[in-house]
């Protein structure tokens, strides 16, 4: 009865609604270079182009993440910031909690990967954030068009995806 009253009032999310788990990530293999080609709006990504993800495995066992856009436009100055990401204990890799600002940490959820970590899809327990990543800037468009078709059968609103842009380089 508690957890229900909890859930009332902090808005929880069914349980089915949760996003499907791929097996395990190879951190390893997943580390490096991430076009951002396409996510649901987000405050701190409005006006970005050229978006990109990049992680590192670091001694200690956490990921840096430092993500870097254009904001405003292709020719203008890139910004980025930089953060931490810590594995989820028996999740294989899968979800992990990223901070950009101490003590905040926030659910990144590895939903889909592609068998030679080509491109990703990255989400949130309650379905609120998506981004599809790529190793390349595009992925070629029957390939998008059959990753969001693969999102909206599992009940993510794909019609707020943002494709980004991103001729930059």
């Amino acid at each position: 009865m508690i957890a229900l009253a909890a859930c009332f009032l902090l808005g929880c999310k069914a349980q089915n609604n949760l996003p499907t788990a791929i097996g395990s990530v190879d951190l390893e293999k997943y580390a490096g270079l991430w076009y951002d080609v396409a996510s649901f709006p987000v405050k701190f990504q409005r006006g970005c182009h050229c978006t990109t993800a990049e992680y590192t495995l670091m001694p200690r066992g956490y990921v840096k993440v430092v993500n870097k856009c254009r904001k405003g436009g292709f020719d203008k100055k890139e910004s980025g910031i930089t953060g931490k990401a810590f594995a989820v204990e028996g999740s294989n890799n899968t979800k992990l909690k990223v901070q950009f600002f101490w003590p905040l940490k926030a659910d990144y959820w590895i939903v889909k990967l592609d068998n030679d970590y080509k491109w990703a899809v990255v989400s949130s327990p309650g379905k609120d954030y998506l981004w599809i990543l790529s190793r390349t800037p595009a992925l070629p468009e029957d390939l998008y068009n059959s990753i969001v078709g693969s999102l909206k059968d599992e009940g993510y609103d794909t019609r707020r995806l943002n494709r980004t842009p991103q001729p930059c380089d």
